[in-house]
């Protein structure tokens, strides 16, 4: 297949693209966007977006990713409340993982992958158990870290993202795969975000122990 080919399948694909798909595409980039900002309207419009996300990604055969939805939707509504009633308290600083956490970390990982398989393959209809499952344990693991503020967060969310794009390009979720690789983008430079973040509050940590 040629370069055109491949372009002309893109476009047919786009074509494709309901306006439901549309909407929770366009609720993503603008809470990822609030997030920047540190704009609290990042949460009803990432609720709005996973509500659509939801019944898109269940109606694709797409299980795992779908209850892995309802959980960012959990998180988003209990961040909005913390946000609220919170918002002026100091913020957990950014750390790298312990090893225990990177045990848990791993726990979630690689015990939620063949559970969410196993869920999966004898309770639903899905023809990428495996793909799936992958997907949701690594996402899993990375939201969790990401609540604790680890650097490596971005690094585990980074692994669901990777597998997520192809996963989602195979079910013919093509506005659904780019928004992922908008996100494989924000995360990555997030990592070096954060990290510099750390070096800077370690420096000064560092500056007032030797004072």
């Amino acid at each position: 297949m040629n370069l055109h080919h491949w372009i002309q399948l893109f476009i047919d694909q786009v074509n494709q693209t309901t306006l439901w798909e549309w909407l929770a595409v366009l609720f993503g980039v603008t809470e990822v966007l609030l997030a920047k900002v540190n704009n609290i309207w990042l949460y009803p419009t990432g609720i709005a977006g996973t509500f659509i996300g939801i019944y898109i990604l269940l109606i694709a055969g797409l299980y795992a990713e779908s209850a892995l939805n309802v959980y960012y939707l959990v998180m988003s509504v209990y961040g909005w409340y913390h946000w609220i009633k919170k918002r002026n308290g100091p913020p957990v600083k950014i750390t790298w993982s312990t090893r225990t956490e990177w045990t848990i970390t791993l726990l979630i990982v690689f015990a939620g992958w063949p559970v969410l398989y196993v869920i999966l393959k004898n309770f639903t209809t899905s023809n990428v158990p495996v793909w799936d499952a992958w997907v949701a344990s690594t996402a899993w693991a990375g939201m969790w870290l990401l609540a604790k503020r680890k650097l490596e967060n971005w690094i585990l969310l980074n692994v669901s993202n990777l597998f997520a794009i192809p996963l989602l390009c195979y079910k013919n979720l093509i506005m659904f795969s780019a928004l992922t690789l908008f996100l494989f983008i924000v995360a990555f430079f997030g990592f070096f975000e954060w990290l510099a973040i750390w070096r800077k509050e370690k420096a000064a940590e560092n500056t007032l122990i030797t004072q």
